[in-house]
């Protein structure tokens, strides 16, 4: 079965994140927007997200690109329905492109959908697609000034992932400093050391996942 390929529909947002959040919300389904910069690690976090909550939840997953489908190819490897979102361009995934693919997909045999986002940490933070909640993730290769440099995107995120954490010896990156800059903007948020190679971290993390999607599912 090949992999749906979907062209993103440049439209206003302002109305139909709300839509898309009703839509999702009539099937129990939890929509989890996954950001970051490119080489973040967010489809290797998500594979591990679903290799843990598979037996539990029935997920999906839209992987946005701004061309190509490799990662897509890669969940749908996994068993797992996944349509592949082309933006031709655009540094953002839009409320309106969201809503247009949800019937490309069973609602009704889907308990979770993740979207894993344009790799960008500036245009996605500005734009709510109708998601219950949002994960953020700064790769330890990265640098640890990315929280002051970016803030928008790091204080409008429910949870934020130090990814490749296996990866800290090798650089200069102060994750006391990170964990301060989080507290300073978004003191709400949880903060999670996690390495998708290793396993490092996952646990945690996996056991607020859950959480936040049970309250959703299960309301």
């Amino acid at each position: 079965m090949e992999i749906k390929v979907v062209k993103q529909i440049m439209e206003w947002n302002e109305d139909v994140s709300a839509q898309v959040r009703a839509e999702l919300s009539s099937h129990n389904i939890c929509l989890i927007n996954v950001m970051g910069s490119p080489g973040a690690g967010k489809t290797s976090l998500t594979m591990k997200i679903i290799e843990a909550l598979r037996d539990k939840y029935r997920i999906g997953v839209i992987e946005g690109d701004i061309a190509g489908q490799i990662d897509a190819e890669t969940i749908k490897g996994m068993g797992i329905p996944c349509v592949q979102l082309q933006t031709q361009g655009a540094c953002h995934i839009e409320a309106m492109s969201v809503q247009h693919m949800l019937p490309l997909f069973d609602l009704d045999g889907l308990d979770v959908l993740f979207v894993e986002n344009i790799g960008n940490l500036v245009c996605p933070a500005e734009f709510d697609i109708g998601e219950d909640f949002r994960v953020a993730l700064l790769s330890i290769p990265e640098g640890d000034d990315k929280v002051v440099k970016y803030p928008l995107m790091f204080s409008t995120c429910d949870g934020i992932v130090l990814h490749k954490y296996d990866m800290l010896p090798y650089f200069d990156f102060d994750d006391k400093r990170v964990e301060q800059d989080v507290l300073d903007c978004n003191p709400k948020a949880s903060l999670f050391r996690v390495s998708s190679r290793t396993g490092e971290g996952l646990e945690a993390f996996l056991t607020w996942l859950d959480g936040k999607i049970a309250a959703k599912v299960k309301g």
